[in-house]
């Protein structure tokens, strides 16, 4: 009875909800983790970010007006927010001109070219940053060390992540506190759990998402890291390391909950989140790549209509 539809006559209350304030409400969701990417990372972090968002702004705006003939729409905030993103997934040594082909195939061809907002299949910047990783590996695979707000933008010293030392077989990891404070090598937006974290709990406060999606990505990879760690304690590593290295928060938290490409009923997000997980962990453990977050949820995107047609909410009157 509680969730039955209640009609009433005019005039009614709007609840505030909007587009913009979804998306203006992510970016300050993603101020804490991009403060400890500029706290380790420096002008490098502060000039990807910049150059991200400035590129797919200017593509969308430019799309928009002169090859789809219509109003701009960079206003909703959407194209900030794939900017960010992307950058969140950037190395903070990346070139302006690797950025900007990025920015391009994320807004271009991931987003626009599906008709826009509300539209797309896939993650734009996700799917940008594939883009980029497929065709310049070396370069988004080569990681500043991490310091104290260092100004250099080429940074010589190159770190590791802790994935990509696990895959090579190292023994000597970052302790969890480094991992929990942003204290390793990554991307923009992976290095610190703490502020992702805070950025999951905004978001929930402000009920910009619910909890289905990040929860069942989270215990999904908690479980099926764990299980291969009871078994072979020698050969696989903490489930923690798993959860707090790499782009598992991340993409958890701000990646996979896109409205546009996640499913629309909470038994559905919960079936989502699990495929994610399950993929991410069969990528990390028995992969030849070290990280497979973006792989994943890029697979359950195109699965995502499957799951809406399955798991969809009962219509009003029906059983």
């Amino acid at each position: 009875m509680e969730n039955k539809l209640i009609i009433s006559p005019s005039p009614h209350i709007h609840s505030g909800d909007s587009v913009e304030r979804n998306m203006y409400g992510v970016l300050i969701a993603l101020v804490p983790a991009f403060v400890a990417s500029l706290w380790f990372f420096g002008l490098g972090a502060l000039i990807v970010m910049l150059a991200s968002i400035a590129f797919c702004v200017a593509f969308e705006y430019l799309i928009t007006k002169y090859i789809m003939k219509r109003e701009s729409t960079v206003s909703d905030g959407s194209a900030i927010l794939t900017g960010a993103l992307l950058a969140f997934n950037l190395p903070s040594n990346l070139p302006l001109w690797i950025i900007a082909l990025g920015a391009l195939f994320a807004i271009g061809v991931a987003k626009m070219a599906f008709g826009g907002l509300g539209n797309n299949i896939f993650n734009p910047a996700l799917a940008g940053r594939v883009f980029l990783l497929i065709s310049f590996p070396a370069q988004m695979t080569t990681w500043p060390s991490p310091g104290v707000f260092p100004l250099a933008y080429t940074d010589g010293a190159t770190g590791a992540t802790v994935l990509s030392l696990l895959n090579e077989g190292a023994s000597q990891l970052p302790s969890y506190t480094d991992m929990l404070l942003g204290r390793m090598g990554g991307s923009l937006g992976e290095i610190s759990a703490i502020a992702l974290l805070l950025g999951l709990a905004f978001m929930l406060v402000r009920r910009i998402i619910t909890w289905h999606i990040p929860t069942s990505i989270i215990l999904t990879v908690a479980a099926f890291t764990g299980i291969m760690y009871a078994i072979d304690p020698a050969g696989y590593v903490n489930p923690l390391v798993h959860l707090l290295s790499g782009g598992l928060l991340l993409g958890a938290i701000f990646m996979a909950t896109d409205y546009v490409t996640s499913p629309m009923s909470k038994s559905g997000m919960i079936v989502f989140g699990i495929g994610i997980g399950i993929i991410t962990s069969v990528i990390r453990l028995f992969g030849s790549y070290p990280e497979g977050v973006s792989f994943a949820i890029l697979i359950m995107n195109a699965v995502t209509p499957l799951i809406n047609t399955y798991f969809k909410p009962t219509h009003f009157g029906g059983k």
